[in-house]
Formats: C-alpha cells, sequence, structure tokens
C-alpha cells in the first residue's frame, strides 16, 4: 500500500525540502579593512610613492609644536642596488599630497610636494626635486604672474596627466568677503625643460585677459625739490672752485 502511494508522495517530499533550505539565509561575509598605520608625534604626514620596483620614496613631514611650519624628508630606498639616500628641507604649512612624474622624459623621475598654507596670495608650495644616481636636485617652482593670479583665491587641484603637472582653480570676481566664484576655472600646465619649469595656460577667461592687458603702474617722478637742492650743491662747488682759482692766482702775481 505504502508504495502505492510513494510515487505521489515523492513530488512533496522534494518541495518541502527546498523549501525548507530557501529560508536558511546565506552566512553574511564580513570584509576586513586593513587599518592605516597611525603616525606618532613628532611625524605628521607620510606617503610612499613606488616610482618603480626597488624604486621607493617615502615622504614624511614632521615637527612639534606649530602645525603652520616644519620639515619634510624624502626617504630614497634603491634596494636593488642597495642604496639609500634622504632629503631634507623646511616646510612652510603642511602636505596634502605628493605626485612623481618625468617630465622631460630623461629617465629621472621628480617627486613633487603639494603643501597649502595661509599665505593669502599663494595658498599652496609645491617642493619639487629630481633624483638622478640617487642624489637630488632642487627645482624651482615658478609663482603665478599678476594674469596669472587674477581671481585667484586658492581651492587649488593638482595631478599628472600624460606625464604633466596639471593645475586648476576656481576664479572669483570681487575682492574681500564680497568675492563671488565664477562659473569657469583657469587651467595651466606645467612641464620641464633642463631642469626649468615650464608653464602653460589651458583655458582663457576675461579676468586673466583684462589683468594681461592692463598698463603697469606709473614710477612717480622725482620731486622737484631734491631736483632743485642738487642744482644749488652744483651751483656752490663750481662758485668754490673758481674763487680758490682766482686767490691762487693773486698770491702768485704778488710774489
Amino acid at each position: 500500500m505504502i508504495k502505492k502511494y510513494w510515487f505521489y508522495l515523492f513530488p512533496l517530499i522534494s518541495l518541502a525540502i527546498a523549501s525548507c533550505n530557501n529560508d536558511q539565509k546565506p552566512a553574511a561575509v564580513q570584509t576586513v579593512v586593513p587599518k592605516m598605520p597611525v603616525l606618532t608625534e613628532p611625524f605628521r604626514f607620510h606617503k610612499l610613492v613606488e616610482v618603480s620596483p626597488g624604486q621607493d620614496y617615502d615622504v614624511f613631514s614632521w615637527g612639534r609644536g606649530s602645525k603652520d611650519t616644519g620639515a619634510f624628508m624624502i626617504l630614497h630606498s634603491d634596494s636593488a642596488a642597495r642604496k639609500y639616500s634622504t632629503t631634507t628641507g623646511d616646510l612652510d604649512g603642511s602636505i596634502v599630497d605628493v605626485y612623481n612624474s618625468d617630465m622631460d622624459l630623461d629617465g629621472n623621475p621628480e617627486i613633487l610636494l603639494e603643501a597649502k598654507t595661509k599665505d593669502t596670495i599663494n595658498h599652496v608650495d609645491i617642493y619639487a626635486f629630481e633624483f638622478s644616481n640617487g642624489k637630488a636636485q632642487k627645482l624651482d617652482f615658478p609663482k603665478l604672474t599678476r594674469s596669472q593670479r587674477a581671481g585667484y583665491r586658492g581651492e587649488d587641484n593638482f595631478y599628472i596627466e600624460q606625464g604633466k603637472l596639471i593645475r586648476e582653480f576656481p576664479i572669483y570676481s570681487g575682492a574681500g568677503p564680497a568675492a563671488k566664484p565664477l562659473a569657469e576655472k583657469r587651467k595651466f600646465e606645467y612641464g620641464l625643460r633642463n631642469n626649468t619649469f615650464t608653464i602653460k595656460q589651458l583655458t582663457k577667461d576675461s579676468l586673466s585677459t583684462a589683468a594681461q592687458t592692463a598698463p603697469e603702474p606709473v614710477k612717480k617722478a622725482t620731486t622737484g625739490k631734491n631736483t632743485t637742492t642738487n642744482t644749488k650743491k652744483s651751483k656752490k662747488n663750481t662758485s668754490e672752485k673758481t674763487h680758490k682759482k682766482k686767490k691762487k692766482k693773486h698770491q702768485s702775481d704778488e710774489e
């Protein structure tokens, strides 16, 4: 009798088992996020730049006390040749990022440190070095000209694109608290030639054009008072010389 109904019960039993299996939720997968190492005083910033296998640059900033000033150091590890070098310098502001490039395509990497400052004119500083044969050469990063700085209020964004350093920032119209941001941004491309930075503006805007065509301030001319005083001194010196000549001639005639 049981065999007779087994053919009909088997599908029902299979459906019940499948239903129970579906009710069991799979165990949640736990994602382990590695913790970043915590820097302890006096260190404030660290970033590892891997230029190539065996060529590593550890960039640190450090200093106790004031957060506006400090120092930086670049630790170069050439693990293949077992050579290690240290480059240090004074630092204004705080490092926010580090970039690696080879803008002149000579095979020597450039390490660029971006530091934010409280300077109301420049706002950022770039500390640039080119490394060759384990030695670092400091590169002078150019300041913005008057036309390039027109409407500038900081908020710089740096990044590497096709081997070049790109810089862009929003433009403001007006001065002080009443300044308003415009809809456009100013963008520059930095290159390197003979260890000297080149800069090319990639965008055009009305503020930089107006500043570029504005006349230079006229220097004040020298006042008439100083000119008159010099003339009087000159006449006085000439009169004294003439008087001495006459006196000398008179003494000669008496003899």
